[in-house]
């Protein structure tokens, strides 16, 4: 009996990895924004997600086209998904304009997993296990800290800075939403291609016009465009790939909660390219969600299959039924 536990870690543990992937390349996108001062938040969001969703599909657009009836018949679910691509980055790169990179990121980031635990929940009726409570708690408990340790330095006023986090419980509330639609997609037997690729490209038509209306700054200069180019294709484009192969083996509340290394890495990066100074409760927030990834993330095929062999009744064998209890 333990064997099939044992083929379903690896796939677990490959999900979690692509989905840590990913956190790394978005963890990158507040520091990319830095380099182009000039350009709004509204435009760098909606060339991040619009340009780099479009792009998944034209990727994608055979798989899209082989399972359309599969897409059509959820198209409620990936309606849903791509309204929250669509209303994500304007929400995130705005809160991050508005309260600091590091608050905006932490704040967006580390409400998702609470809103994707509500909606798994409430739609789903899945139960939280303790395993999950533990790594959420250690996770969001060191966001808060580093939270805490970036406002305590930032310059902002404070009334742009309690927008700025109003503006990051949107993001995370749609990065919920939108994960949790993608991976009821890929439970429904939609590939991950094509369920990313058909929710981020109708996310991305949705930013098109924002884009039309906001984008002219990127092409004021090289270094615009520059980063527009790497926001689409590195963080958005290839994150957003593990992303949905992550979805394919983890649920969305896992994910949500492994994507708390991106403001990690977002605050480090801060103290490395961009100069800014992270404090002494910063770090300790850093290593209390590092606690947390691996928490989610470290093997646990040994305890349950010793509370397995401990736990299970003995077993009645009836000679009339071997063959099914073979084939069991």
């Amino acid at each position: 009996m333990t064997r099939p536990a044992a083929r379903a870690a690896g796939p677990a543990g490959m999900g979690s990895l692509c989905v840590l992937m990913a956190s790394v390349l978005w963890g990158t996108t507040g520091t990319a924004a830095t380099f182009a001062p000039a350009v709004g938040p509204l435009a760098i969001g909606a060339a991040a997600m619009g340009l780099g969703g479009l792009l998944q599909a034209l990727v994608a657009a055979p798989r899209i086209a082989g399972e359309r009836p599969a897409l059509r018949a959820r198209r409620g679910v990936v309606l849903l998904g791509a309204l929250a691509v669509g209303a994500y980055p304007l929400a995130f790169y705005s809160s991050m304009r508005l309260a600091g990179v590091a608050v905006g990121t932490v704040v967006s980031i580390g409400s998702a997993p609470l809103a994707s635990a509500v909606i798994e929940r409430v739609v789903d009726g899945r139960r939280l296990t303790p395993r999950w409570t533990a790594g959420a708690a250690l996770g969001l408990t060191g966001t808060v800290l580093l939270c805490a340790a970036e406002a305590a330095d930032a310059h902002t006023g404070a009334g742009a800075t309690v927008l700025g986090v109003g503006l990051g419980l949107a993001a995370g509330l749609t990065y919920a939403l939108y994960s949790w639609a993608a991976h009821r997609l890929i439970s429904r037997g939609v590939s991950s291609g094509a369920a990313m690729g058909a929710v981020f490209g109708l996310g991305g038509l949705l930013l098109l016009p924002v884009l039309l209306a906001t984008g002219a700054p990127l092409l004021h200069s090289w270094s615009n465009a520059a980063v527009g180019v790497y926001m689409a294709l590195v963080p958005m484009f290839t994150g957003y790939v593990l992303f949905g192969w992550g979805l394919a083996h983890v649920p969305a509340s896992t994910a949500t909660t492994l994507s708390l290394l991106e403001p990690a890495v977002a605050a480090v990066l801060a103290v490395l390219v961009v100069g800014e100074r992270l404090p002494l409760l910063g770090w300790a927030g850093i290593v209390l969600v590092v606690g947390c990834l691996a928490v989610l993330t470290m093997p646990a095929r040994r305890r349950s299959a010793a509370r397995a062999a401990t736990t299970a009744p003995p077993v009645i064998v009836d000679e009339h039924m071997l063959p099914q209890a073979d084939r069991g």
